[in-house]
């Protein structure tokens, strides 16, 4: 099963950090953005986590969990959510569950060689529980602001 537009996220549990599981649940009564990205402690990667976290009382305000996901281990996780103080959890979908249901997974081209990997995507989903807009392979700069600015525009 996959996500779309207007429809609740597929029931699912998937270990975090703070020895959390993450499942649609965990946002109950909030919006939640779920941004999926490529790999801890890559430049882009860290620049979008630290742009959520730079903008975390704004996404609070606008009543907005926010939720890091990638395919790295949780200890990847913690060390990565340590060093950039990310005062949010990070879902370690090391068995690629919710990158399916996302259907995140894309050939990539990595110094020129086809590899399977992340593309950086993000969803909002509304306090309901349905998925409001989503983003699909986005360039890193502004991106934040505009999901902040989706956020607050959605009940």
């Amino acid at each position: 099963m996959t996500v779309a537009i207007g429809k609740p996220m597929p029931q699912c549990a998937i270990p975090a950090t703070s020895g959390l599981t993450f499942s649609p649940a965990s946002a109950k009564g909030k919006k939640l953005v779920l941004y999926f990205y490529p790999k801890d402690m890559t430049p882009g990667c860290t620049a979008e986590s630290g742009e959520f976290r730079d903008n975390i009382e704004a996404f609070t305000k606008a009543n907005t969990l926010v939720v890091g996901v990638s395919r790295d281990s949780l200890k990847s996780h913690d060390n990565f959510r340590s060093k950039l103080e990310l005062p949010f959890e990070l879902v370690a979908d090391t068995e690629e569950k919710l990158c399916q249901i996302f259907g995140v997974m894309k050939m990539k081209n990595m110094y020129g060689k086809q590899v399977r990997g992340v593309e950086r995507s993000t969803f909002l989903f509304d306090s309901s529980g349905n998925l409001v807009k989503e983003w699909r392979g986005l360039k890193v700069p502004g991106h934040v602001t505009e999901v902040l600015q989706a956020a607050q525009a959605t009940k």
